[in-house]
């Protein structure tokens, strides 16, 4: 059997002289470095991470070494996040799991282990209802032995959505875990003349139940008409016209690296646009049962 290798996903903050942070994520196809803060300026670091800004966007990149108790590693690396924001506002995250589904050393899957950390530095630092400031956000899995987790803060409170066809993932049963998901399923930050819109990883869910357990392709079916219900909430069409000047920025992760033809096929007839960057990546998704989720940001969208 041939072998390929792949490179991982860069990710990139800032210009030519900025860093590049290893996901631990092989690319299939499509860009393989994501830059969404092309002007940022490293400004300090602080704990783990290191700190950047453009404009009034704060961006902190960090990662845990030590990833024997996710539950620990979560909280504190969270811990960490919640003193370097000052008076930022959480518009995303984006977390990077080691062995997504794989159980730990007390048989507990390892993202419902981060979900538990996750929401307990929520909730130590922004008390009870915490839940209404919770950012859009996505957690999948990396080949990397690190746990890695970036943020975008700004300014502006941001406008956070849920969509009418899930249940918020912060009130799922205990059946999903000993503490539920914390996130938004989009976030918006309104400017004067622009927008930014942070689309959080969609999957195939319905209420909290995954839709045509690995299937794949009715599970993309499931997974566009849940983007279209949640940009069309934050103001965005899920397939942009000839004419749109907006760039989207789309991350494609795929469970079966043999599904990428299929799976890039559907979205370029039913979602993606000329002007789009997409990078198509293979990484398992936070649920087992789950073959493909799509992510999208949008920033300096003009403002409606």
């Amino acid at each position: 059997m041939i072998e390929i290798s792949h490179p991982e996903l860069q990710l990139q903050i800032g210009g030519p002289a900025g860093a590049a942070w290893v996901s631990g994520i092989p690319v299939l196809d499509g860009d393989s470095a994501e830059n969404l803060f092309p002007f940022a300026s490293l400004i300090r670091r602080e704990g783990p991470f290191s700190l950047y800004r453009q404009q009034e966007f704060l961006i902190g990149v960090a990662q845990a070494l030590d990833c024997a108790d996710l539950v620990e590693s979560a909280f504190q690396l969270y811990q960490d996040l919640f003193q370097v924001l000052g008076a930022k506002h959480l518009c995303r995250i984006w977390n990077y799991l080691p062995d997504i589904n794989e159980p730990n050393s007390d048989g507990l899957e390892q993202y419902r282990a981060f979900c538990r950390g996750r929401a307990m530095a929520f909730e130590s630092h922004f008390g009870r209802g915490f839940e209404r400031v919770l950012p859009a956000a996505s957690a999948v899995g990396t080949d990397s032995n690190r746990l890695i987790v970036a943020f975008a803060a700004h300014d502006t409170h941001p406008h956070h959505y849920e969509n009418p066809l899930q249940t918020p993932a912060y009130q799922y049963p205990l059946e999903f875990g000993p503490r539920p998901p914390s996130f938004a399923r989009a976030s918006v930050v309104e400017e004067q003349d622009r927008r930014h819109v942070f689309i959080s990883g969609t999957a195939a869910i319905r209420d909290h139940q995954s839709i045509a357990p690995n299937e794949t392709e009715a599970q993309l079916l499931a997974t566009l008409e849940n983007l279209k219900v949640i940009m069309t909430l934050c103001g965005l069409p899920l397939r942009p016209g000839a004419s749109a000047t907006m760039q989207r920025n789309v991350k494609v992760y795929i469970r079966h690296a043999s599904d990428l033809g299929l799976v890039a096929g559907y979205l370029s007839n039913h979602l993606l646009g000329d002007g789009d960057k997409v990078s198509y990546l293979r990484s398992d998704i936070c649920r087992s049962d789950l073959n493909v989720e799509v992510e999208i940001t949008v920033l300096n969208a003009q403002r409606l």
